[in-house]
């Protein structure tokens, strides 16, 4: 038999042992129309692999795929490719902290190697499909995927901005989602700066074949996070406050402030926040409910002052 031919049998022979948790080396010597002498060198070669195949002898025995030290390749058949990547796209705008970055990068190895009929299927399923989620910017998984291999190809990529004449051409870092929205770290030519983006104002995005030497760049999530947290807005205030820094972090979503140890008090933390009304952030400082101080600016003072008046008012 020519190498082409074992080499399938081999991969006839995985795809069994992945089917099912044993099989009888007889099972697997008539599925494959080959003797058991063959079977046990098929095994062999998969075990040369990386793939650890158990062996029983005996009556009852045969052979079993078990797990290994490290994760071997798998084959998946038509509807088990489908499945999965429906899977990962829901996945990759998921609650689950850290999944949807996996997801997404999962999502963009299996469509990378999928055939174009079971791309077409995957649309299908999707574009069918709808889910019960919180308030979000919904964004095409075509535009994730290609975002997430140019982020990992290190290669340019270019698009339009709503609101923005001019085509973008940014080298992409890394996506990065903050649970409602998804944006791409970058470097803009340009501006000739790092850039955040939303990808729901994107269009007609696209990857050139134009490779970076990647740069030293920022920490992507602390970029975004002070990006989305302070920049879009008209108003910046930081205050100092009585809690665990930890404690505050978990009642503030990342777009909405930014929560820092207070290096000159133990036990405080200060949080720098953005809005386009000052009485907003006040309102989001007294919801959180602990002792605060206004370190900047003074006008918040003034707006805090005022709304504890208009509660006065509405409680009388």
């Amino acid at each position: 038999m020519t190498a082409e031919g074992t080499t399938e049998r081999v991969l006839r022979l995985l795809a069994l042992l992945q089917r099912r948790p044993a099989w009888t080396g007889a099972e697997l010597a008539a599925e494959l129309r080959v003797t058991a002498r063959s079977v046990r060198r098929d095994v062999e070669r998969l075990r040369s692999l990386g793939y650890p195949v158990h062996a029983t002898g005996g009556v009852g025995g045969g052979y079993q795929l078990g797990a290994g030290t490290r994760l071997p390749p798998l084959l998946l058949d038509d509807e088990e490719a489908i499945a999965t990547a429906v899977s990962l796209r829901l996945a990759s705008a998921g609650p689950i902290a850290g999944a949807g970055e996996a997801a997404l990068r999962a999502l963009a190895k299996l469509d990378q190697v999928m055939p174009p009929r079971l791309r077409e299927e995957v649309r299908a399923v999707h574009g069918a499909t709808e889910t019960l989620a919180g308030p979000g910017a919904e964004i095409d998984a075509e535009v994730l995927v290609t975002l997430a291999r140019a982020c990992r190809d290190a290669v340019r990529v270019r698009f339009s901005y709503t609101g923005r004449p001019e085509q973008r051409t940014v080298e992409p870092v890394r996506l990065v989602t903050t649970g409602r929205r998804w944006y791409l770290m970058g470097w803009d030519s340009q501006r000739d700066d790092w850039r955040t983006f939303r990808l729901d104002r994107m269009r007609d995005v696209a990857a050139t074949s134009w490779r970076f030497r990647p740069r030293e760049h920022p920490d992507p999530a602390a970029f975004v996070q002070r990006a989305v947290a302070e920049s879009p807005y008209r108003h910046r205030a930081r205050i100092r406050l009585h809690a665990d820094p930890a404690a505050v972090r978990d009642r503030i979503p990342p777009q909405v402030g930014r929560v820092e140890d207070d290096p000159g008090r133990a036990g405080w933390c200060i949080l720098t926040a953005a809005a386009d009304r000052l009485d907003t952030i006040a309102v989001h400082v007294v919801r959180l409910g602990f002792p605060a101080e206004v370190l900047e600016p003074p006008e918040l003072r003034t707006a805090a002052a005022d709304l504890a008046a208009r509660l006065r008012d509405l409680s009388g």
